[in-house]
């Protein structure tokens, strides 16, 4: 028999905080939702919406072609 399990429901943050527009000079926010390598995290993973994830995956790469966000993470020698 399959146990019941409760599913948490993610909820966007920029919807929760009725945010319209991701601005990508905003570096601390878009730090969040890039990983130490420097990868995008995704949508399942963050809890974003598909209309937010997608501003967000644009806000973070013009701000890697200004050099507020780096390409890819420190490399550890």
């Amino acid at each position: 028999m399959a146990k019941d399990r409760r599913v948490r429901v993610k909820v966007c943050k920029f919807c929760e905080s009725k945010i319209v527009h991701i601005d990508y000079k905003d570096e601390k926010v878009l730090r969040r939702f890039i990983t130490d390598r420097g990868k995008i995290i995704p949508r399942r993973m963050s809890g974003v919406c598909e209309r937010h994830q997608r501003q967000l995956t644009r806000a973070i790469k013009r701000a890697r072609q200004i050099a507020t966000l780096p390409l890819v993470a420190e490399s550890v020698k």
